[in-house]
């Protein structure tokens, strides 16, 4: 998994990064049915290529690459897997 969303996005789900991602591997959207009974946004470990592109526009950087991944939010790797069945 390269990069993971954490803590910071719960309650905020700017979908900045959204529009960021090349291959459109961060859900759910804005015009998905989940987006309003989702907490947070998630990317899927399948579909990330790794570019990085979503970091810099998160405006509450909760987006970390898995090896940067702060302790206290270790667990949202599995959170971001688990969450597209991973």
């Amino acid at each position: 998994m390269p990069y993971v969303i954490a803590e910071p996005c719960i309650g905020t789900k700017d979908t900045a990064c959204t529009d960021a991602c090349p291959v459109d591997c961060i859900h759910p959207k804005k015009d998905e049915a989940e987006f309003e009974g989702s907490e947070q946004l998630f990317i899927d470990p399948a579909e990330c290529i790794d570019c990085g592109a979503c970091v810099p526009v998160c405006p509450v950087s909760a987006i970390f690459a898995l090896d940067d991944l702060p302790e206290k939010w270790k667990d949202y790797a599995q959170k971001n897997a688990g969450h597209y069945g991973r």
